[in-house]
């Protein structure tokens, strides 16, 4: 019997060996360029279960490599699976959305039916996608924006607050908790309904369940493999849960009873949650399909994702250059204190929107450290490349690489230098549209674009104005991401020096 076990095993190995094999060999027959000889079993990547460098940083190894040798498009392969990467910023614009039809959906599949969190914006494609874009973009707009920002400006005073008293005890700062606690509180409160008080109380259940979602861990890594490396045909059947159990009941039973207590209470309040609302009352009158709520804790679910975690990251990298470069801290703080100064000593929506290098100085981090360095597409019809004798099979996954262009050289000189000028109007009229693609770009772009701006924008002016920013001692420059996390972040903590600045 153990024979035959053997043999069997044996046997199987080695067709699935043959198969990796000869499917390595795909772009080849194409006349396409790979990034060099592929591992006979993880293609262009590391093993996942011992991975040193994450998915982003191995896809601009493969980025640089096609620049390198001048080619405008290339394939790689993930296990067994090709897939086609542009480098031409023209391109990379034609996909995203010159010929969006052919490449409407991200290729994030799941088994619906044991992933109720993940029936959201990003993960839906065609109509599905279409219909839900559609109910959510008057959410997005900058009046409703505009109606949320008085709760930013409300979730910036704790944070104040608790910088303060650490400045009086001499400590330095772990400021990636910091800005992560403020950006809970946001999302907490302007998504879920809900006052986190995550400064009062670390442990605080929505706090609690966001960080142990967002940790960085081996199954971060384990859903990477799935996400990207799987066929979406074989990703489809495996019950392979997104969020844990218990992170998806809180999450579902915080909006069931936030749904049920507004509905109950008529109570409003400007927030995302009343705009659900608002949106099944317009189902209710035009005889439209409702939403249930495990769509509306999906889309409330994602929204808590992208508005924490990118958010909170990208304060946290430009903070940290902000540190390391003082003459730019300067002249950014100028800026916000005499917007300060114009409005009376306040913030508003309007004065924040108005703050050209501050602009400038958010890009240029979102730049150097895009939230997510990888942009997919999966080709949803056979599509001939411009000007080129290759067709793209329906099925194709496509990988556009924003770490790879946003520290292009060909488009940023000196890439890892740290240079908020590189955005203003002259110098971006030097680059190509699609060169830089913090947020995705064409009809799929982040459409809580204006929301994750806002709140980064008051962040950090709040922040700036009352502080002066220094590294600490044993922080170093340059940033090492965490491999095992979904988006960028850096590995480990961030520490940096706070002093407290007169008016």
């Amino acid at each position: 019997m153990l024979f035959e076990i053997i043999t069997a095993l044996s046997v199987i190995t080695f067709l699935l060996v043959l198969y990796i094999k000869r499917s390595h060999t795909y772009w080849s027959r194409l006349n396409v360029p790979t990034a060099g000889r592929p591992h006979p079993i993880f293609g262009h990547v590391e093993n996942p279960l011992s991975v040193k460098r994450g998915l982003a940083v191995r896809i601009k190894d493969c980025y640089d490599e096609f620049k390198r040798r001048q080619k405008k498009h290339g394939g790689i392969y993930l296990l067994a699976q090709p897939i086609y990467m542009p480098i031409d910023a023209e391109l990379i614009k034609n996909i995203l959305i010159k010929d969006f039809p052919h490449f409407l959906g991200h290729g994030f599949k799941f088994n619906e039916k044991v992933n109720p969190l993940a029936m959201n914006l990003l993960g839906f494609d065609g109509e599905k996608w279409k219909n839900m874009r559609t109910k959510l973009t008057p959410t997005f707009t900058s009046g409703k924006m505009k109606g949320m920002f008085k709760t930013l400006l409300d979730c910036g005073v704790p944070m104040i607050d608790h910088i303060d008293k650490l400045v009086l005890n001499g400590e330095t700062l772990d400021i990636r908790e910091i800005v992560s606690c403020y950006t809970t509180d946001i999302i907490g409160s302007c998504a879920f309904g809900l006052d986190c008080n995550s400064f009062k109380d670390p442990n605080a259940e929505f706090r609690t369940y966001g960080r142990k979602h967002m940790a960085p861990s081996f199954r971060t890594l384990l859903l990477q493999f799935s996400l990207f490396m799987l066929p979406d045909k074989i990703a489809n059947l495996l019950p392979i849960k997104v969020v844990r159990a218990d992170i998806e009941k809180f999450f579902i039973s915080t909006i069931r009873d936030v749904l049920d207590y507004r509905t109950m209470n008529n109570s409003n309040r400007n927030d995302f949650i009343e705009l659900f609302l608002e949106i099944q009352e317009k189902a209710k009158v035009d005889g439209t399909k409702m939403m249930t709520v495990e769509e509306i804790s999906a889309q409330a679910f994602i929204f808590f994702i992208a508005g924490f975690e990118t958010s909170s990251t990208t304060m946290t990298f430009c903070l940290h250059e902000l540190a390391f470069n003082q003459d730019i801290q300067d002249k950014l703080r100028h800026e916000i204190r005499e917007t300060y100064k114009k409005n009376d000593g306040e913030l508003t929506y309007d004065a924040i929107m108005g703050m050209k290098y501050l602009d400038k100085v958010i890009n240029e981090t979102l730049r150097k450290f895009p939230p997510v360095a990888i942009l997919e597409r999966v080709c949803s019809a056979d599509y001939i490349v411009p000007n080129t004798d290759l067709t793209l099979k329906a099925g194709t996954k496509v990988f556009i690489s924003a770490l790879g262009l946003h520290r292009d050289p060909e488009y940023y000189p000196e890439p890892e230098r740290f240079d908020p000028e590189r955005f203003s109007e002259e110098n971006k009229a030097k680059r190509p549209h699609c060169s830089f693609i913090p947020f995705g770009e064409g009809p799929r772009i982040c459409i809580g674009l204006r929301f994750g701006m806002m709140q980064i924008k008051t962040g950090l002016s709040m922040l700036l104005n009352d502080y002066r920013i220094f590294p600490d001692k044993e922080e170093e420059y340059n940033i090492e991401f965490d491999p095992r996390s979904f988006v960028s972040m850096k590995k480990g903590k961030v520490m940096l020096r706070v002093e407290k600045i007169g008016c």
